[in-house]
């Protein structure tokens, strides 16, 4: 049962392969509930892509200036992926716990156990599942942003990614974004706030819970299962 007095900020670790659209509803939550989440901004070496702003997107450093984070042990977390460095700084995030803030992650497999295990009672754990890999191959060359090499690496790479479904408190097939956003958005608030309805909460807890049936549940698992078979 959902803790509904909170003292702490929630965790909300999103992960999903890339191109499977975890940016995509991160972005869409923190639109809607902005005034009391906030995004969790991550340090990075790679290069920066055309509309991406430091300090917003990412904080974009030098591999120099990573290392010298990670020998003052400022990172909560951080790891190689795809050939780059990113990492989540600690001290912005306990800060945003200590005073009730929720803060939202959107980080690959590595770095959501990372987190989870700095931060075990706070974490909220949500993996994004494509509704196929041709799909998810049909995504990245849309993007268009990185080389065909890099491409094929990452696709390369999901596959290992979606082996560590089994890790996440919940998981959801983006098949359609809405249906995907509505899931998502009811597993935040029924985590923040109970899942029965309250007179100083608008939102229909008691309903969104049903969103949330253990079979959908099982049919999300057996999607993450078939993937993994192809």
């Amino acid at each position: 049962m959902p803790r509904v007095q909170r003292e702490r900020g929630i965790l909300v670790i999103v992960s999903s392969p890339s191109g499977a659209g975890k940016t995509t509803l991160t972005h869409r939550l923190l639109a809607e509930f902005g005034a009391q989440l906030e995004f969790s901004v991550s340090y990075t070496t790679r290069p920066r892509r055309a509309g991406e702003v430091d300090g917003k997107d990412y904080h974009f450093v030098s591999p120099e200036v990573f290392e010298q984070m990670i020998e003052h042990r400022a990172f909560a977390e951080h790891a190689f992926v795809h050939g780059n460095r990113y990492g989540t700084a600690l001290a912005p995030i306990e800060a945003a716990l200590s005073s009730g803030r929720d803060i939202i992650f959107d980080v690959d497999w590595q770095g959501g156990a990372a987190l989870s295990a700095h931060w075990p009672e706070d974490s909220l754990k949500i993996f994004i599942l494509p509704v196929s890999l041709e799909r998810l191959a049909f995504q990245l060359n849309k993007r268009a942003t990185d080389a065909p090499g890099v491409i094929e690496r990452r696709l390369q790479k999901a596959l290992d990614e979606l082996q560590h479904y089994v890790e996440y408190q919940h998981l959801i097939v983006n098949d359609q974004l809405d249906q995907a956003y509505a899931e998502l958005r009811a597993i935040y608030l029924t985590r923040r706030y109970g899942v029965v309805d309250r007179h100083d909460i608008a939102h229909p807890l008691a309903d969104l819970a049903k969103l949330l049936h253990d079979e959908r549940a099982a049919l999300a698992a057996a999607h993450a299962r078939k993937l993994i078979a192809r």
